[in-house]
């Protein structure tokens, strides 16, 4: 067996290039963006994504704007905002941190953003466009995963492709976006027959299914690049991810880390799609 060693791919260092770039045309072109961020109580979790999405913003020079609403807040009171910040001239992209509470309904919140200022990729029409070929936005995650392939040199076109997990935040649209770059794919889930047997066939293989360390060695061909969507903690409260990082790192020829691979991915093309939102306006 091939040892595939040192061939981590570094969503960090990928991540900071992307956002390097997109200063940089920030301040070349005159780019004046913004980006209404909304959180909804104060899970943690929750509380740190958007604190990194404000940090972002200011590194990049988009303008962030902050609304923070109380965990009791009434749904219709949360739409009148989005509402307005849809009319609003001077916002370009409405981010809804997700989860909301149990009494909001998400899929009417994401449909009430306009799809022009739908930078998270996540509203029907947006999702539609991606189906279809047209213009629109992609879901960050799997937007940036592509990123991470053609940073690091993965040939897409041709290959076959494996996605494990079919959620509309990653699994769809990862598929759709590599039909898009040429790849064959299969998508599977939690129904999927021969799981193993199918994995073992992926040239690359996504992982989304959110199980901690699922993916072993016995689901990964050799010189596969394994890209693994998943974050968990472990009983030693130690990150990982879907994947089995040190069983499948020896077999794989990339593979990403769990932290430090899609993670911060995801908010370089959120950054990425507020500027492109900003050519909407």
């Amino acid at each position: 067996m091939v040892i595939y060693m040192g061939k981590i791919i570094d969503g960090k260092a990928i991540s900071q290039k992307v956002k390097d770039e997109l200063k940089d045309r920030v301040k070349n072109e005159n780019i004046d963006a913004a980006l209404a961020v909304i959180q909804v109580g104060n899970d943690p979790a929750s509380t740190v994504y958007v604190g990194n999405k404000k940090k972002a913003c200011e590194y990049i020079g988009i303008r962030s704007l902050s609304f923070e609403l109380p965990e009791e807040t009434p749904e219709e009171e949360l739409l009148d905002l989005v509402r307005d910040l849809n009319k609003r001239e001077d916002v370009d992209g409405i981010l809804v941190q997700l989860p909301l509470p149990p009494h909001m309904d998400e899929d009417k919140v994401i449909r009430t953003i306009s799809p022009k200022k739908d930078v998270d990729g996540f509203h029907p029409q947006s999702v539609g466009a991606l189906s279809i070929g047209q213009p629109g936005f992609a879901s960050c995650t799997p937007a940036g995963i592509i990123q991470l392939l053609k940073r690091s040199g993965v040939e897409i076109e041709g290959k076959e492709c494996v996605i494990i997990g079919r959620s509309n935040i990653v699994g769809k649209p990862m598929a759709l976006l590599m039909l898009r770059e040429n790849a064959t794919v299969t998508v599977c889930h939690s129904r999927t027959k021969n799981l193993r047997e199918i994995a073992k066939r992926a040239d690359i293989l996504i992982v989304a299914i959110g199980k901690p360390r699922f993916i072993t060695k016995d689901y990964v061909k050799e010189g596969a690049v394994v890209i693994d969507v998943g974050i968990h903690r472990d009983e030693n409260g130690k990150l990982c991810g879907d994947v089995d990082f040190a069983d499948v790192e020896p077999l794989a020829s990339k593979i990403t880390p769990v932290p430090g691979g899609v993670g911060p991915m995801t908010i370089a093309m959120l950054m990425n799609n507020c500027i492109e939102a900003k050519g909407l306006q």
